[in-house]
């Protein structure tokens, strides 16, 4: 499966918070031996919002959302994913449940409107304040705060995904070249990628604080070791020194 984030918020992309989820997905993916293939970002516009997810739900993708699943005005997530989908907004039972539990006498219709999901959703459960998130198909929605979020993402990923784990099954490794430009470099890493093409090969050139190539490889644990072979002795061939780069 090919796992996706949305990250929503007009405070990131005006640079008032610094996002911190996409770090915490790959991090948090890598922990069970999966990948992120892809983010975006997005304003709170709902247009917007609507569209990205109208896309992502004729995928296959795993996608999880973060943030826009409140009650305040500049919420805009789940009547996106709702109008997106082509079904409506309606108070789930079990988000009802819960919210009432939270907040006791102290419910109100405002507070409810957070438990409104699209037809059947199925929620997610919040360690943090009890007030859920919710589930379409693959499409996990889940709040902007990390505290609620990140539990809720493992949750999800443990209870829904667990028969894709495999740690371990994904490794880099990569060498540091000196002397060498990449364009000196790509010959040998297309003769890498046609032996090993379940990897993907990668150059991070690095210009202080020493001019440098970081040339490596990612993917099936199985083949790395001798994929990261073929690159040390290709550079080495091509006359350039090298060494192995950091952990």
């Amino acid at each position: 499966m090919t796992f996706g984030a949305i990250i929503i918020g007009d405070e990131i992309l005006s640079g008032k918070r610094q996002d911190k989820h996409m770090a915490k997905v790959i991090e948090t993916l890598g922990e069970r031996g999966l990948q992120l293939a892809w983010c975006h970002y997005l304003a709170d516009e709902p247009e917007l919002i609507t569209s990205t997810l109208r896309r992502s739900f004729a995928s296959a993708d795993v996608v999880f959302s973060f943030g826009g699943i409140g009650a305040t005005p500049d919420d805009h997530t789940r009547q996106c994913a709702a109008q997106a989908a082509g079904v409506e907004l309606k108070l789930h039972p079990e988000a009802e449940a819960e919210i009432r539990a939270r907040f006791g006498a102290e419910i109100t219709p405002k507070r409810l409107m957070m438990g409104e999901f699209p037809l059947g959703s199925e929620i997610i459960p919040n360690p943090y304040n009890r007030i859920p998130g919710f589930s379409m198909g693959d499409h996990h929605f889940v709040p902007g705060f990390p505290q609620m979020a990140w539990p809720m993402m493992g949750w999800v990923l443990d209870t829904r995904y667990r028969a894709l784990f495999d740690p371990g099954r994904i490794a880099e490794r990569s060498i540091i070249v000196r002397g060498a430009g990449e364009s000196q470099l790509i010959d040998l890493m297309n003769q890498c990628l046609e032996r090993y093409p379940r990897l993907k090969v990668f150059s991070l050139p690095r210009m202080e604080p020493d001019r440098h190539v970081e040339l490596g490889v990612r993917g099936d644990a199985t083949q790395v070791p001798d994929a990261i072979n073929v690159l040390q002795q290709g550079v080495s061939t091509l006359g350039f020194q090298w060494n192995d780069s950091p952990a």
